[in-house]
């Protein structure tokens, strides 16, 4: 298996902390590990020339520096920011044309997963499957509140086994619902996150956007005909910008057959990490626990996440479910419930 981490996202939603020039898969925000680190850690059953980064091109400094043991020519550098439909299929684009027939996984470098042991044996099943069964097979978890930013999949009927690891069908995908909606699901107990943990021959997607997506198809079998050649970087600045800006979960996941994919259960300790109040959550050990870093000094404090980056002292008195984080580039300071308004800011 050959697996790809998407690694060139914004990080607009962790703002001061994350911003642009280092969003959050290059910053350490629940170990003294990077986001990236701890992803590329994740993956060591497999050797560093078997993984591959998808990367924005102001990153490549940073890639360098953390990400050292990753070849050069696994490093795809995206012309242009086009969302994950055109990424995904360029990375599966290279591995087809450099191995034939592989299977492919696709890991996100800004997530958190605490139960590596529980990862990498569901993701030898999905790679088991793929080869076996040329299905789409979804690493998947349960939903634990009714959140809006998630997609849902609807689960069906157990249809295979490997060990003691239920195969689940696929009813069908809800990308991002709105919240009565989101209650709804979890309240009926059979949908669950959609992680975005995809295994799949390379070639079973590609077919997939031969299907979906055909003008896109086109001009992946273009950039396909001229990578690793002399005219790789003039096609490739030519045609990926032109690509459909859209993500794969609308290009392609929610337009497939439901037979065609698998659905695995996984109890992963995943999340996206896609606001402060989600790192307190992932952090803190008890509901009243504050959770700071860097010089600060918190006196009858409640729940707070206190971030302390710009070499100064932050005190806090009296406070409770707040989030403030100082840092050179900026100040915020906000509930813990609202954190998840941070992209709101200009």
């Amino acid at each position: 298996m050959k697996a790809v981490i998407l690694a060139g996202g914004g990080g607009t939603r962790l703002w001061p902390l994350s911003h642009p020039e280092r969003p959050k898969q290059f910053q350490k925000l629940v170990s003294e590990k990077t986001l990236l680190e701890e992803t590329i850690d994740r993956l060591d059953f497999l050797k560093p020339e078997d993984i591959y980064l998808a990367i924005n091109k102001n990153h490549l400094p940073l890639v360098r520096e953390i990400a050292k043991t990753i070849p050069e020519k696994n490093i795809i550098i995206e012309p242009d920011l086009r969302d994950t439909a055109p990424c995904i299929g360029l990375a599966a684009t290279i591995i087809e044309k450099r191995h034939p027939g592989e299977t492919m996984g696709i890991f996100y470098a800004d997530h958190l997963i605490q139960n590596k042991e529980e990862f990498q044996k569901k993701l030898k099943i999905a790679d088991q499957l793929a080869r076996e069964q040329n299905t789409i097979n979804i690493i998947e978890v349960e939903a634990s509140e009714p959140n809006i930013n998630y997609g849902y999949v609807k689960v069906g009927s157990p249809v295979h086994k490997i060990d003691d690891t239920e195969i689940f069908s696929l009813q069908n995908f809800t990308e991002k619902p709105d919240i009565e909606t989101a209650r709804k699901f979890l309240e009926a107990g059979n949908y669950l996150w959609n992680t975005g943990l995809y295994v799949w021959k390379t070639a079973t997607l590609l077919n997939l956007y031969k299907q979906h997506q055909p003008e896109s198809h086109d001009k992946l079998q273009q950039i396909m005909d001229h990578y690793d050649t002399e005219h790789q970087e003039k096609t490739l600045h030519a045609i990926y910008p032109t690509m459909d800006k859209i993500s794969l979960d609308y290009a392609i996941m929610e337009k497939v057959n439901p037979s065609q994919v698998r659905i695995i259960k996984a109890d992963l300790g995943w999340s996206d990490i896609g606001s402060f109040k989600a790192i307190w959550e992932e952090l803190r050990k008890k509901p009243e626990e504050n959770i700071s870093r860097g010089q600060t000094q918190l006196i009858d404090c409640k729940g707070c996440l206190v971030y302390s980056d710009a070499g100064k002292k932050v005190a806090a008195i009296g406070l409770e479910d707040l989030v403030i984080i100082d840092t050179k580039d900026g100040i915020l300071v906000c509930k813990k419930e609202d954190s998840k308004r941070v992209k709101e800011l200009n």
